[in-house]
């Protein structure tokens, strides 16, 4: 199916959305990339001259990759294909191909084919027309809003370049709003007017989209009185507009990861805004509870055990309260977990140990290690020379080996300097110097 790139005819322009009309149609109309789009960035050096080639677009809704695919296309003069991959399947590729083939025949043309959300195609899919990548009978451009290295083929990634698209500032947002509203054909020129505080209150609620800012726009102005927009008509349309989150998406792994390591940085400020930032977008508080458990083990551990503690219990809130009580209850966590000290002294022992009892194989429990509830347990030697700690000097039976026969004792846990774990430290070296000064002693120095 031929596409045509821009023109249009002028009574179906009216019925289109102000986002597609305000489509630009030259690098100078389009907003932000600047990293991508500057004077002498290769990607702008390459559409400039006309020279393309096969490559993937990743970034979040709204920053303009249908956009820079389709002035690529119109740079090299070449046929332009878009399909989406919600709805296409290997029988629309192949018949793209096809018609890619005919145009070469026809008209010498070569033919650009753009994939919106390329990651919904699975492997097989993907797989399809990587041999007419290949022999050049067309340029690939899919456009995607999740991570490539997860989603797509390794040998489609080896065949297309990843540009990284960023989500638009609010300086670009109102430059594409100022646009619209100057744009007489295309836009919203003569037609209304919107002074500044709603300008900014629009970019801000559109979050970095620019299909998201001309379409809370077009709403305002059908809204605004003979077209006068004011911050009180902007209001009306933009309620209930959330910040961008995507539950099973980039950006939800980017903010958890985010929260996480302010928690872990100890910075109580920075963990709050990305909490509040991912309650903000719709996350589930009962996930946020959940994870902040793991750091509470992970980072903080011994250090200060009532870390833990304190998010079972802002966790029991939320369950039992539901909203707003138990977000509060999840952000005194935050604080709590944020602020304590710091250690990973548990978790990088229990690797270590499951490391090891992976590679051990299955050594034997040693006989005095063992329970013998029976007489014939007893016969075997089951617990015998066992020595029952509570009967030694502090309850530590020096020089005593709890490791297999077959394995040396070996040092997993080694407390840190801060919090509660500075006792804990004080603790075993005095345990180890003792099993040291034993006869038979399998102790090991501690750090």
């Amino acid at each position: 199916m031929l596409t045509d790139l821009f023109s249009r005819d002028e009574a179906e322009a009216i019925e289109r959305p102000l986002a597609d009309r305000m489509r630009p149609v030259t690098l100078h109309e389009f907003a932000g990339q600047r990293h991508l789009l500057e004077e002498g960035k290769p990607l702008r050096r390459a559409i400039e001259h006309g020279r393309t080639h096969s490559m993937i677009f990743w970034g979040p809704p709204g920053t303009g990759k249908t956009t820079l695919a389709r002035l690529i296309a119109a740079s090299t003069d070449s046929h332009f294909i878009a399909l989406s991959a919600v709805m296409a399947g290997v029988k629309d590729v192949r018949a793209a191909v096809a018609e890619a083939r005919q145009q070469r025949q026809v008209s010498q043309r070569g033919t650009t084919l753009f994939l919106d959300e390329v990651h919904r195609f699975n492997k097989s899919q993907q797989d399809a027309f990587l041999p007419f990548v290949e022999d050049g009978t067309l340029t690939f451009i899919g456009a995607t809003t999740e991570n490539p290295s997860f989603e797509l083929n390794n040998a489609l990634l080896s065949r297309a370049r990843v540009y990284v698209l960023k989500m638009l500032t609010q300086s670009d947002l109102l430059e594409v709003l100022g646009r619209a509203l100057a744009d007489n054909e295309r836009g919203l020129g003569g037609v209304a007017r919107a002074d500044a505080a709603a300008l900014e209150l629009m970019a801000a609620a559109a979050d970095g989209d620019a299909r998201r800012a001309l379409n809370f726009l077009e709403l305002a102005a059908d809204l605004a009185p003979q077209g006068d927009i004011d911050e009180s008509v902007v209001k009306e349309v933009v309620v209930g507009g959330r910040r961008r989150f995507d539950k099973q998406g980039e950006y939800f792994y980017d903010q958890i990861s985010a929260l996480h390591k302010s928690v872990r940085g100890s910075d109580p400020d920075a963990a709050l805004y990305w909490l509040m930032r991912m309650l903000d977008g719709g996350c589930d508080p009962l996930y946020v509870a959940r994870r902040m458990i793991r750091v509470a083990s992970e980072d903080i551990g011994n250090a200060d055990p009532r870390a833990l503690q304190l998010t079972l219990n802002a966790w029991e809130v939320l369950e039992r309260l539901g909203s707003p009580e138990g977000e509060l209850a999840l952000a005194q966590a935050v604080v709590y977990l944020a602020c304590a000290a710091k250690s990973n002294a548990v978790y990088k022992a229990a690797k270590a140990a499951a490391a090891d009892a992976r590679e051990s194989g299955s050594l034997e429990v040693p006989l005095h290690l063992r329970n013998a509830p029976t007489r014939l347990m007893k016969d075997l030697g089951y617990g015998e020379n066992y020595r029952y700690a509570h009967d030694e000097e502090d309850a530590i039976a020096a020089g005593e080996s709890y490791f297999p026969e077959d394995m040396p004792a070996v040092k997993y846990y080694h407390p840190v300097p801060r919090g509660l774990e500075i006792k804990i430290r004080e603790k075993l070296a005095e345990i180890n110097r003792r099993n040291r000064d034993s006869n038979g002693s399998k102790a090991t120095d501690d750090d």
